[in-house]
């Protein structure tokens, strides 16, 4: 009996999917919107996918939908833009609102976050190519030493991240031009570890081991790049427990809703906190869902739980 009432419940609920965008990660949140979407129909929901394009209000008045699922990543999909079109609907949507996502997405801001609640993070200087800094390998060896990790402020999946020393730095900077402003971390050593809340949930942690340089983008999606993921991490209980509550700590001072991944290196006995996501991808090589298996929690329970914890003010 309860079966055909969750059948029937399912069956009316309609389920709208913002996935694609034009971000630099366009083709992640692609998938992520397509596994997403797999598993409801599975489920008997109503499932529309849109393009977060001009046709975004008419594809919303026209299919009525429950609840909006943001399978969005990068750039106009996590960092607030979104989000605020989304309030402007009334309709519940999923993951962060527009302050939190906005925040998290901008890594300077996001570590002053880190700092004032004191969460351990990698020391770091921000360069903007606008002002341009003439004694920048001195600053470097003052304030970070090298190697260095350089990145984007705004972008996501590790994308455009290098790690740096002195020889390839104004090459790798040159690069990256388009950006107004980068981030130059200090590179922290140790073991990749990821923690999954899942709102006021610890769901768990990973530990990765890439076979390339760092995790990054190739390490992240590609098959082929084999990545270790290691569910029965090499820590202490003690330890463990300790990154979980630095990540339930960055989730909650930021305000962040529903589900949040938050990226850790862990190197001579202390965790380094290098950034939090709002928008954790749910692809076939996704962390989130796999750290939620093997704490019993199935994919199809892990996307209800996102579409049950929807509102319209995130």
């Amino acid at each position: 009996m309860k079966q055909k009432l969750k059948f029937w419940n399912n069956l009316k609920k309609k389920i709208l999917i913002l996935s694609g965008g034009i971000s630099k990660e366009r083709l992640i949140s692609l998938d992520t919107g397509l596994q997403v979407a797999k598993e409801l129909r599975k489920n008997f929901y109503k499932v529309k996918i849109s393009e977060p394009n001009n046709n975004l209000e008419k594809n919303v008045k026209k299919f009525k939908p429950d609840v909006i699922f943001n399978a969005l990543h990068g750039q106009f999909g996590e960092d607030g833009y979104i989000q605020t079109i989304l309030e402007r609907f009334q309709i519940p949507y999923t993951h962060s609102g527009i302050i939190s996502s906005a925040i998290a997405m901008d890594k300077e801001i996001s570590k002053k976050f880190f700092i004032k609640h004191k969460i351990n993070t990698p020391k770091f200087i921000t360069y903007s190519f606008e002002k341009k800094n003439k004694n920048l390998i001195r600053e470097i060896n003052n304030k970070l030493k090298f190697p260095v990790v350089v990145k984007p402020l705004n972008e996501g999946s590790s994308v455009n991240v290098f790690i740096c020393n002195k020889k390839n730095i104004l090459k790798i900077l040159n690069s990256l031009r388009n950006y107004e402003k980068v981030m130059i971390e200090e590179f922290i050593a140790g073991q990749e570890i990821q923690v999954a809340i899942l709102g006021n949930k610890k769901l768990g942690a990973i530990e990765l081991k890439p076979k390339r340089k760092f995790y990054d983008y190739q390490a992240k999606y590609n098959t082929n790049a084999k990545t270790q993921h290691i569910i029965k991490i090499h820590l202490p209980k003690k330890k463990l427990n300790e990154v979980m509550a630095m990540a339930f700590k960055a989730h909650k001072i930021i305000g962040c809703k529903g589900v949040t991944r938050s990226d850790f290196k862990y190197y001579k006995n202390k965790f380094y906190l290098l950034e939090i996501n709002t928008q954790p991808g749910m692809t076939k090589l996704s962390l989130v869902p796999e750290i939620a298996a093997h704490y019993k929690m199935s994919f199809k329970e892990l996307i209800e739980w996102i579409i049950n914890d929807a509102s319209t003010k995130r």
